[in-house]
This record gives structure tokens, C-alpha cells and sequence, in this order.
């Protein structure tokens, strides 16, 4: 799923002020995890997970890992958190419409 710059700031923006839902620690991402995940994106389609691990590759991984197997989009990835978002049925997120600045000049 990809996200334009407009929405992705947007999703930022919203999740600035969240506390990271879940927690994945040395075990990595385990079904139970990636479960968790998928509970806590359809209770409110923008989450942040916390990564206790210092790699930087195995974080990534995970991030795009998790995205794919999810149908989630990447938000951001910042330091030890990952913020990741996909729509509900109950859409209660409603992303920015395009802005129309460009399609004028």
C-alpha cells in the first residue's frame, strides 16, 4: 500500500501524540507479535511498535515484513519506532484528498 507525501504527513502528524501499542523485544517478530499487530491495526489503523533491538537492518526488515504480511502501509520509521497504518471498515481515519496546487501550473 502506498501512501502519497500529503497522506504520509498527515499519518505523522496524527501519530506524533500515540504511545507505541506493542512491544517487540530479542525473540523478533514472532506470529504472536505480528498477531498483536494485526489486532491492534484494525482496533486503530495507526499504531507505533517499539523495536528493542539495536540492529537497524533487522528493524527495517521487520518494518517491511510486517507491512507486506499485513497489508499496512509504512508511515514512518524513526530511531526504535515504527509507524504503520492500514484502513478499517469502520474508516475512522479519513486521509487528506490530494492537493489540486500542482494540477494548476
Amino acid at each position: 500500500m502506498e501512501l502519497t507525501t500529503t497522506e504520509r504527513q498527515y499519518l505523522k502528524g496524527l501519530a506524533h501524540g500515540l504511545n507505541p501499542v506493542v512491544m517487540i523485544g530479542s525473540n523478533g517478530l514472532t506470529e504472536a507479535v505480528i498477531r498483536e499487530v494485526a489486532v491492534n491495526l484494525d482496533a486503530h489503523e495507526l499504531i507505533k511498535v517499539r523495536v528493542l533491538g539495536d540492529d537497524r537492518d533487522a528493524r527495517v526488515a521487520m518494518y517491511e515484513q510486517l507491512c507486506d504480511e499485513l497489508g499496512a502501509a509504512p508511515v514512518q520509521h524513526i530511531g526504535k519506532l515504527l509507524v504503520l497504518w492500514r484502513p478499517s471498515d469502520k474508516e475512522k481515519i479519513v486521509l487528506p484528498k490530494p492537493s489540486k496546487k500542482k494540477a494548476a501550473k
